[in-house]
């Protein structure tokens, strides 16, 4: 039987502590933090909590549905053991002048 995840909802209202599924509707985790780039409105990932408590990153290539009551990857729970743990804290971008040329080249973003 399917995941019953709700209807499709955008990345951006997923909650804390929303059940992480992999493409074979394993249960790994739960929604610790969505990771965007607000001013270019793009979904960068998510960190994700498993049930030990470890982090790890995914990546937005790898969510394959974002729901009210879930987020499925497009990867195996296999291929979820093997993601990375985020780096540090999860990034928090915010603009700091620029224009579109120093972003391309790494200057337009700073790290908090």
């Amino acid at each position: 039987m399917p995941i019953d995840d709700g209807h499709a909802i955008h990345y951006a209202a997923l909650e804390r502590g929303t059940p992480v599924f992999s493409a074979d509707e394993v249960e790994l985790g739960a929604v610790e933090e969505v990771l965007d780039n607000y001013a270019e409105h793009i979904f960068d990932g998510i960190v994700m909590k498993t049930a030990e408590g470890a982090l790890r990153f995914v990546d937005a290539p790898e969510v394959a549905r974002t729901a009210e009551r879930g987020v499925t990857l497009a990867i195996s729970a296999a291929e979820a053991a093997e993601l990375p743990p985020p780096e540090k804290a999860p990034p928090v971008f915010k603009p700091r002048g620029g224009g579109r040329l120093s972003r391309f080249l790494g200057g337009g973003w700073k790290k908090q």
